[in-house]
């Protein structure tokens, strides 16, 4: 019998989260953005709370939760403050590949780091010309004297100039095209990593940039797992995050639609409540009806994952729809809020502009229509 219900303890979890973040976090959102700073503090209570290590083992100094549970911080954290939530989204994906495919000393020296917010990691993929085609990288790392040397840049990545290390992706044999990868945990301070901010338009408080790597050697122990196996490791945990920054972007987008439900209650025009009026209340009904869709879809293919089941066609139509669906309702919130929310002084313009940010990230819509054509139609027919 299908049972759509949270367990007791995910509704405790959940219920913590909420009310942390609305009490700590959502009075401060706009205040970091406004500031540029990435508030490491929060980072450390999140990992007080057991938010960054969800995914990390409990050997490590993590909860060893399930996706559901990763889900549901996500979620709760996106309403709170939407940047925050890379603390769920990355640490999520990073500590899977690193307590998958890591040796154990990599293991014990980073992952307990990483759940307690102690350090803040970023991956390093995407490169000028090798986006949505991360087999394309042109960064290498040649094996020599009893180190790596990496030479490349790296450009978009988030916590690029806070982070305090990254897992960074090269090519270990470029004739092997996207066979030819390997993951390295690199730390930012090694002589010949240098890093660059980018002024955004969304997303500030994340640090996004570029990371030069010139001539960076990496001892043999920073490989993460077996070279040329890098590529396999990310695609699976891209499944993952694609699941989790959409309920990140449905959390930021409903809480944008609770606070517009309040807004047209008690906003009157010719002597009615706003909310009276179909051309308000039917827009506000489409968007929750699409919000809602996207976050069961989510938690669905969380629950996939959790029982070891394909979910990347879940995944695909959760970071396709999910960061368009939630712009496309915190945009009509706006506009419900009049003209005083397109000031910097009510949160729905900078939830527009950080959401935006991942319609883009983690593969665009593009991208992802096409993992899901070759799931339902079949690989021999895969677009280009």
């Amino acid at each position: 019998m299908v049972n759509f219900s949270f367990t007791e303890e995910q509704e405790y979890f959940r219920k913590m989260l909420s009310d942390f973040a609305r009490e700590e976090l959502l009075p401060n959102y706009m205040k970091w953005d406004r500031e540029g700073i990435t508030p490491r503090h929060l980072w450390k209570k999140l990992g007080e709370l057991g938010v960054n290590g969800l995914r990390i083992p409990e050997e490590y100094g993590g909860s060893g939760a399930d996706c559901v549970t990763t889900g549901i911080a996500a979620e709760e954290i996106g309403r709170g403050d939407f940047n925050l939530t890379y603390a769920v989204m990355l640490n999520a994906l990073i500590g899977e590949i690193i307590n998958n495919h890591a040796k154990e000393e990599l293991k014990q020296e980073w992952l307990p780091k990483i759940a307690s917010g102690e350090k803040i990691v970023g991956i390093a993929i995407t490169e000028p010309s090798a986006g949505t085609d991360a087999g394309g990288i042109k960064t290498t790392a040649v094996h020599k004297d009893g180190v790596y040397v990496l030479n490349g840049e790296k450009s978009g990545i988030s916590v690029a100039t806070v982070g305090d290390a990254f897992l960074t992706f090269a090519k270990t044999n470029p004739e092997l095209g996207n066979r030819g990868i390997s993951a390295f945990i690199i730390p930012a301070d090694l002589p010949g990593v240098e890093c660059k901010a980018y002024e955004d338009m969304g997303n500030i408080p994340i640090g996004r940039g570029s990371i030069y790597l010139n001539d960076v050697e990496v001892p043999e122990e920073y490989l993460i797992g077996m070279e040329n196996k890098g590529f396999s490791q990310v695609m699976n945990g891209f499944d993952l995050s694609r699941l989790l920054i959409g309920l990140q972007c449905v959390g930021a987008a409903t809480q944008s639609l609770d606070e517009t439900i309040e807004h047209v209650k008690m906003r009157h025009s010719f002597g009615k409540p706003l909310a009276t009026y179909q051309g308000v209340s039917f827009p506000i009904v489409t968007h929750f009806t699409q919000l809602e869709l996207i976050k069961w879809q989510a938690y669905r293919g969380l629950w996939l994952r959790d029982q070891g089941l394909n979910h990347s066609k879940e995944s695909a139509s959760v970071k396709w729809l999910g960061p368009k669906y939630s712009a496309e309702a915190i945009h009509e919130c706006l506009l419900l809020n009049g003209h005083y929310a397109y000031t910097k002084e009510m949160p729905h313009e900078q939830r527009l502009r950080d959401v935006i940010g991942l319609e883009i990230g983690d593969g665009t819509a593009q991208a992802n229509q096409m993992v899901i054509a070759k799931d339902i139609i079949g690989k021999e027919f895969r677009s280009y």
